[in-house]
């Protein structure tokens, strides 16, 4: 099967440190890979090459079999892959219907991308906090907030940046039935995830990352089996 992702090589300095150290790996259509490591490992820079918000100093990215290296964020969204933020990123004023409507205007037209917007908010379930400010919402809406200004964009692969965190294992469930819905109908996801009961139970694969580096590429199962794994992200005392 032909990757939908496929990131070679892929490297960022700043200064004398090796925040993306040509890095390489591919995503199949309709997989959920999960990007874990420490804290400093590479995790949201390498999100941030391949979204578009940082330049590479080499290697490449292709998506959906075209080169999108060096693009700009609003060109590689357009070719179709969303990405998430940890913290809501929404215009001071903006109402829930208002930040999606506004991810909805990336295709459509104001009244199209208002319907849709609706559309979108209905499906994961926010349709009822619509004119509420994003300040106003608890944690568990504001992650469902940012999966739903990805999905308005019309994606076939969304980066999901720590989509988890600030939320206990009983309120990530909903995030984790939408998140397998979606694939189900077709969309692909690369999720950076410190959350290990979330990474086990939702991943097809894990990538794993330390100093920039890839360390190990496996199912979640080899994942917390791997030695070099456990020395550089779980730590001696991980049961496996």
């Amino acid at each position: 099967m032909t990757p939908i992702l496929s990131v070679r090589d892929l490297s960022k300095r700043f200064g004398g440190l090796a925040a993306v150290d040509s890095v390489s790996f591919d995503v199949a259509p309709g997989e959920i890979l999960a990007v874990i490591g420490p804290n400093g490992a590479g995790k949201t820079t390498l999100f941030s090459l391949i979204s578009g918000f940082i330049r590479p100093d080499s290697g490449s990215v292709r998506f959906a079999d075209q080169d999108i290296t060096g693009l700009s964020p609003p060109e590689i969204a357009e070719h179709g892959l969303a990405r998430s933020f940890q913290l809501v990123q929404v215009f001071s004023g903006m109402t829930v219907l208002d930040a999606v409507t506004a991810a909805a205007l990336l295709r459509l037209k104001l009244n199209a991308a208002i319907a849709r917007a609706g559309e979108v908010l209905e499906q994961i379930g926010l349709s009822s906090r619509a004119d509420a400010l994003p300040n106003a919402l608890s944690m568990q809406d504001r992650k469902l907030l940012e999966i739903a200004k990805c999905i308005a964009t019309g994606p076939k692969l969304i980066l999901l940046d720590e989509v988890m965190s600030g939320l206990t294992l009983a309120e990530a469930q909903v995030p984790l039935a939408l998140i397998r819905r979606l694939r189900d109908s077709g969309l692909t996801f690369v999720m950076v995830e410190h959350v290990m009961p979330v990474v086990m139970s939702l991943a097809d694969r894990v990538l794993v990352l330390n100093f920039g580096q890839k360390v190990a590429e496996d199912t979640p199962q080899g994942i917390v089996t791997n030695q070099a794994v456990r020395d550089a992200y779980f730590g001696e005392a991980v049961d496996a």
